[in-house]
């Protein structure tokens, strides 16, 4: 019996050594359960993204923050009790993965790669790669960057298409491409790209007025998705309903008004529930 006891303690303990076998990020309860026991729940965001997800004094605003709002109240969630959590492009996955949070809604491209790691709800919006230039730019597309000095966030989807497809473009990597733009001010680079909807923000800035252009050449297509555990399909699933609902209520078209629909021009985009297949994958 007590070879038998000997013999558990050293399985249990060689077993808490395993990655993931019960590591904080692979424990605790789904996003839904969480909500429904605690009534709150924790999303990432990236917190510098004007119209999107900018932090103003400890309080969040934009597109991005909206969309979290709705999903919180989906699930029964007051959207005054959600914890927010910054983040950043590179620290997307890490922070669903560890449990930092539950949720990410932060300009999340949904590709296969990241499909391997975690799932997706949504899309909730489509966006397209485009460039931001200096007002008196003559760039007029991503064919006019050879030779070019052009900024984007380390480890994105946009900076990775720079590289791979336009391989004579010289490309500078920030953490966030908000630190790009004093760059393209100053001369030292020749366009910013990311995602057209993000670009529009910073362009929206009043600091911003008259000093840059949006060349609104886009060249590729970026659903954003929810991101959350890879095991939590249940959570997608639902998350996809209350996008849905959100689109048939008004309070979709309500929270891009009220952010990116403030540019003018920018008419609200329509949910496609028949894209929303990613639950699945």
């Amino acid at each position: 019996m007590r070879v038998t006891r000997a013999a558990a303690v050293v399985v249990f303990a060689t077993l808490s050594l395993i990655p993931g076998s019960c590591g904080r990020g692979d424990s605790g309860p789904d996003v839904i359960e969480k909500a429904a026991e605690t009534k709150t729940i924790t999303i990432g965001v990236i917190p510098n993204q004007p119209n999107l997800s900018l932090k103003t004094d400890g309080t969040y605003v934009g597109f991005d923050v909206e969309i979290g709002k709705i999903v919180a109240k989906g699930l029964g969630v007051d959207p005054a009790n959600i914890q927010w959590k910054d983040t950043t492009v590179p620290d997307r996955e890490r922070v669903i993965k560890d449990g930092t949070v539950d949720l990410v809604v932060a300009t999340y491209t949904i590709n296969d790669a990241r499909k391997k790691e975690i799932r997706f709800a949504g899309p909730y919006y489509v966006a397209g790669q485009d460039l931001l230039v200096k007002a008196n730019s003559t760039i007029k597309g991503p064919e006019d960057l050879e030779g070019k000095v052009v900024c984007s966030s380390a480890g994105s989807t946009p900076a990775k298409r720079i590289r791979s497809q336009y391989p004579k473009t010289r490309l500078q990597q920030y953490d966030q491409e908000s630190r790009c733009l004093p760059d393209l001010e100053s001369g030292a680079i020749d366009a910013v790209t990311t995602d057209n909807v993000v670009l529009l923000g910073y362009s929206m800035r009043p600091e911003n007025a008259g000093k840059f252009k949006l060349v609104g050449n886009t060249f590729s297509e970026e659903p954003y998705g929810i991101g959350m555990k890879k095991r939590d399909r249940a959570s997608c699933e639902k998350i996809n309903e209350i996008l849905q609902a959100a689109a048939r209520d008004g309070s979709y078209k309500a929270a891009w008004d009220a952010t990116l629909g403030k540019g003018g021009g920018n008419s609200a985009p329509t949910l496609d529930a028949s894209k929303m297949s990613h639950c699945s994958a």
